[in-house]
């Protein structure tokens, strides 16, 4: 055995919600398979631990999967002697079908990882920037205390609709409406305060918004979900990661389902689309254009503006990509699924 080359892993790691599976060989092909570690900052110091331990370096290759694995890409990154490459989901499970792996379970896909760390090209990952990381969690809270209001103000109406309700009980929801919607204005004016001070968001930022559709609240949090994407992702892979893609279900001449999307993606990019591709479809020449095209065609109301989203998010990237805002003409040129 080459003690030697024995100093350095290839490491595949899969991430969930609560567990990161890993796998792990020597580039003399000795596999190392330790019990899953914790997805959590313990369980990231005690991958980190035994990834260098006795002066091993290694190099990650794990999937882009949103909030899962922001936080160990970061760690990881952080750590010496470890370098980590972030990999589209869609190329990692391509590259495992072309490695002919049948099964898909946490453990398989850590290995295909690992291999892919092994065989392709290992592209270093670049973290977004701490301006981004803090203005995509200052989006998530606003869109939590949003859902709380949302519930508040259901519960106010609920209430003022019997005259039972005690007065007391009638001024405690108001209070409160207006105590989340200062926490809300409160956070959206610093999440700006950030983006307007910084020279790569604040173009980004204006661009959002000449969309129809998109304001302050809804351009802040495109920016924080979007931007920590891996900047080699294509428009599709944009919307594939959002799970707006659309899935077919076909076999011989017998099973024809009905098309949908696969929703295997980032939810919050789902929420957050859909209010700007409502107001779009009623308010934008373009837009509204090919949405009455999709209802003419037999598409329900809510396909239609799925198709709006997705091609929302084709435009932005499309955007993003040129330096320049939104150009409705260009809107309907832009593929219709994806």
């Amino acid at each position: 055995m080459n003690k030697k080359s024995d100093k350095k892993f290839h490491v595949g790691v899969d991430v969930s919600k609560d567990t990161l599976d890993v796998a792990a060989r020597t580039d003399s092909g000795v596999e190392q398979r330790p019990a899953p570690f914790a997805n959590t900052s313990s369980g990231h110091r005690q991958l980190i631990k035994w990834l260098t331990k006795a002066g091993r370096s290694a190099r990650v290759v794990l999937e882009a999967t949103g909030v899962y694995s922001l936080d160990l890409a970061l760690a990881l990154n952080a750590a010496q002697r470890i370098e980590v490459m972030v990999v589209n989901p869609r190329a990692a499970r391509k590259f495992a079908e072309a490695c002919l792996q049948r099964s898909s379970t946490d453990a398989t896909m850590a290995v295909a990882l690992r291999e892919y760390a092994v065989r392709m090209e290992f592209v270093p990952w670049t973290p977004p920037t701490p301006q981004v990381r803090e203005v995509r969690a200052i989006a998530r809270r606003i869109a939590a205390l949003s859902v709380d209001k949302s519930r508040e103000l259901n519960r106010q109406h609920a209430a003022s609709a019997t005259a039972d309700t005690p007065a007391v009980v009638l001024n405690d929801v108001a209070v409160n409406v207006r105590h989340l919607q200062r926490r809300i204005d409160e956070l959206e004016r610093h999440a700006l305060t950030l983006i307007t001070a910084d020279a790569q968001l604040k173009p980004i930022y204006q661009h959002l918004l000449s969309v129809c559709g998109i304001a302050n609240t809804t351009a802040i949090q495109l920016l924080g979900e979007l931007l920590v994407l891996p900047a080699d992702m294509s428009a599709r892979e944009w919307v594939a990661h959002s799970g707006l893609d659309v899935r077919h279900v076909t076999s011989g001449t017998s099973v024809h389902k009905v098309p949908r999307i696969s929703k295997q993606g980032d939810a919050n990019i789902r929420r957050i689309l859909y209010m700007p591709a409502l107001v779009a479809s009623q308010h934008e020449p373009h837009v509204h254009a090919f949405y009455e095209q999709l209802l003419a065609a037999g598409k329900k109301p809510l396909q239609a503006l799925v198709a709006i989203m997705r091609k929302l998010l084709h435009a932005i990237w499309g955007m993003l990509r040129t330096n320049t805002d939104w150009d409705g003409a260009k809107f309907r040129k832009l593929p219709e699924a994806a």
